[in-house]
């Protein structure tokens, strides 16, 4: 046979093997999926919207405008992050002109030029390039295997409703604002009718899309099936992003280990730390979405920085920026602060007009203008400069000279910093400098950087200016509810691209990474951690130093066995053991915290005060299935708990969540007009009075007396169709019976429906 033909047989070989790495981590999903109550139906209906929704639609327009990488997987991979953009697109469409029951034919109207247009039709195959070798998608799939194991563990924790359990009062957030995608623009907050929404919603308007489309439940796709999917998204994206940076594959699947199967190094106390965990979560699906986005931008980047031209690529960035913004306000700002790095460092070494970095800089910067006016509400606004204030979520700070800081801002440090001495400043150093070595797994490539640094590649100041800015970004501001950790965890996937590049520039065979990270697990596993005796400065300062201790022991012990065995080349081989023993470490704490929970069978979570009930839930699905689309709804459940007055914690928001309908005043903790009164009587912002008082006031008369005026007024004024009364938030008085219609008694709940207005 011909070389040409072997080689060819012998790619195409390789091809057909390759699907088959993939079948346990897709056997372990639906393991996942299924084992916690989620139907086959769902399953198999959202994998084929998913696919030709998303997927195809995605793939097709990014190899128009960007080319193939050579290769499916990449390809598919910044397609599907590309097609989460482009049915964006046509779901903004939809609801700008009411047309959201035509969405169903938006991927058809994408694909269709690709089969009609001759010049377009190469799109679908694989450009010119080698596949990726098989290592690749064994590694990759054993990767997933991990990041399946952790979901598992999430959906083992939240249970599908109805069930009775404490859910992070966020998700109903999101599953009301799912709803809420679903109508037309404008926006209003649906758990405070005829207030502007201002939030960063495009999770949940993908979630919506998705919903009607395939009409799947909004709490499935949120709780199981959307989130699997962005999740091995951006774990894919970001291992595109390594090895593009790196140019060798293995960086790839070490980039997703480090990133999204890793967490901050676990020895000592975990409270010491900030963002422990990973870069997504279920309780952020805002988050979520934005990683596989930025990724998509950040691999354009680094092409155009590298001398790639764009052509009309350029067009597709400003919509992908947008997208980026209204998915998440926290990604788009470190990623424009390490464009500029890389504009700046890319003038200083050539001395010429860096125009690729100042005209991605200026597409991001854009995005972020726009963000702030269409997507930003009220919560960014109480972001405040303060540097340090992160620690006013440490525990050895917020137990020692923290603990009289308050729900304040208090000034340009914490106030615990401006009042401390000598000792108490150095105790901040202490914990400052351990609240950063526990990062070490996401930051360990800064201070190894890849030694390509000498070449001048601008792509590593733009992944390095971004891990900076965001890490930067984290210490420096202050957050009411400690929202500026996010600025962090945006960029955790870059510290570990950047770390896996310097492994991959470093590393000259696989037995020093590997022993490394052999070490690393080791340590992180067997070193035992040390709670304080005592809530003193003197008591953690002690916790934090011993396991420290035991580390740098060790660590002294590995240095001279690599000193003894490599000799000549311990040079170089204790910077590649001492990143991959580092990863070993964040990765194996996660995977041990991992398996262990999800072997612990799932219960009731949570204080029965803040929990909902099944049959309440039950009920809110009843209304959800009976009221019109646009029916306005009051309700007497404001407060966590239920039966709270004052203070109120206004953060219930299941109502609206569960029912999906708009309510006239359900729960206003993340208003506007609440998050603005931070602080007042030294109260956190969801803590402070409802906006309009004196309608809240009408509102809970109406329930607790039935008066006929009330209720005419509600029905009359301001549109009210539906009365959700619960006696467990308050007294529900019999006489509403009386003016209004009884359609459900269910458990605590009772429905009421009141008589269109008349004339």
């Amino acid at each position: 046979m011909a070389p040409a033909a072997t080689e060819t047989a012998s790619r195409d070989a390789r091809e057909w093997r390759s699907p088959l790495p993939w079948i346990l981590p897709v056997a372990a999903a639906l393991w996942a999926l299924l084992g916690t109550g989620t139907p086959a139906r769902d399953i198999a209906l959202y994998g084929v919207y998913f696919l030709l929704a998303i997927v195809v639609p995605g793939t097709l327009v990014f190899r128009a405008l960007f080319g193939s990488r050579g290769n499916w997987p990449e390809d598919l991979t910044l397609g599907t992050a590309a097609g989460l953009v482009v049915m964006l697109a046509g779901w903004a469409l939809g609801a700008a002109f009411g047309l959201q029951s035509l969405l169903i034919g938006w991927p058809v109207l994408v694909v269709l030029p690709f089969l009609l247009v001759p010049g377009l039709r190469r799109c679908w195959r694989r450009g010119a390039g080698d596949p990726l070798p098989l290592g690749w998608h064994w590694a990759m799939a054993a990767v997933l295997l991990l990041v399946i194991l952790w979901l598992a563990t999430v959906f083992q924790d939240f249970p599908l409703p109805p069930v009775r359990f404490e859910y992070y009062k966020d998700l109903y957030y999101h599953l009301a604002l799912v709803h809420e995608m679903t109508r037309s623009m404008p926006f209003q907050v649906p758990q405070l009718a005829g207030y502007e929404l201002r939030y960063h919603y495009l999770s949940d308007a993908d979630l919506a899309t998705a919903s009607m489309v395939t009409g799947i439940a909004p709490a499935t796709l949120l709780f199981r099936l959307w989130f699997l999917a962005v999740t091995v998204a951006g774990v894919f994206a970001f291992a595109t992003l390594a090895r593009v940076v790196s140019g060798r594959w293995w960086a790839a699947p070490v980039a997703a280990a480090a990133g999204f199967a890793g967490q901050a190094v676990s020895f000592g106390s975990a409270a010491a730390t900030f963002n422990s965990g990973g870069p997504v979560s279920l309780l952020s699906p805002s988050q979520d979405i934005a990683m596989p986005l930025i990724a998509l931008f950040t691999v354009i980047a680094v092409d155009r920085l590298r001398g790639r031209p764009l052509g009309w690529g350029w067009a597709f960035l400003p919509p992908l920026a947008v997208a980026c913004a209204g998915s998440k306000a926290s990604v788009l700002p470190p990623l424009a602060a390490g464009l500029a790095a890389a504009g700046v460092v890319t003038l200083w070494r050539t001395r010429k007009l860096p125009w690729a970095a100042a005209g991605l800089f200026g597409v991001a910067v854009s995005g972020m203008l726009f963000g702030a006016r269409f997507f930003a509400g009220g919560g960014a606004g109480v972001l405040q400069p303060q540097p340090l204030g992160t620690l006013r979520w440490l525990a050895p700070y917020t137990q020692t000279l923290g603990v009289d800081d308050g729900p304040r801002w208090g000034g340009l440090v914490p106030p615990g910093i401006q009042n401390a001495g000598t000792t108490g400043r150095a105790f901040i150093a202490w914990v400052l400098i351990w609240a950063l070595l526990l990062q070490a797994p996401r930051l360990i490539g800064l201070a190894l950087p890849p030694r390509s640094r000498g070449t001048g590649d601008p792509a590593l100041p733009l992944i390095a200016g971004t891990l900076l800015a965001g890490l930067g970004a984290t210490w420096v501001f202050w957050h009411p509810t400690a929202s500026q950790v996010y600025f962090f965890a945006g960029v955790i996937p870059f510290g570990a691209v950047l770390a896996a590049w310097s492994l991959a520039d470093r590393a000259r065979s696989w037995r020093v990474p590997v022993a490394g990270a052999v070490a690393g697990a080791l340590c992180a596993v067997l070193l035992p951690g040390v709670d304080p005796p005592a809530r003193t400065v003197s008591a953690w300062a002690w916790t934090l130093a011993v396991p420290l201790l035991r580390l740098a022991a060790i660590t002294a012990v590995v240095v001279v066995v690599v000193l003894v065995v490599w000799r000549g080349r311990a040079r170089r081989a204790l910077p590649v053991a001492l990143i991959a023993a580092t990863l070993g470490a964040g990765v194996a704490s996660y995977t041990v915290q991992n398996a262990e929970a999800v072997t612990v069978p799932a219960a009731p979570r949570g204080d029965p005060r803040y929990q909902v009930t099944p049959l309440e839930m039950r009920a809110a699905f009843w209304l959800d299935a009976h009221a019109g689309e646009n029916d306005l709804v009051a309700t007497n459940v404001h407060c966590r708990p239920m039966s709270a007055t004052t203070p109120c914690d206004a953060r219930a928001f299941w109502v609206a969540g569960l029912g999906g309908r708009r309510t006239l005043v359900e729960s206003w903790g993340y208003s506007d007009q609440a998050v603005a009164r931070n602080g007042v009587r030294d109260r956190v912002y969801f803590y402070q009075p409802a906006p309009d008082r004196a309608l809240f006031a009408l509102n809970q008369r109406a329930f607790s007396t039935g008066d006929p005026a009330v209720v005419a007024r509600l029905r009359d004024d301001y549109g009210v169709r539906w009365l959700f009364a619960d006696s467990r938030a308050g007294t529900v008085a019999p006489a509403l019976a009386q003016v209004a219609t009884e359609r459900l008694r269910l458990g605590t709940v009772t429905i009421y429906e009141l008589g269109r207005q008349s004339g």
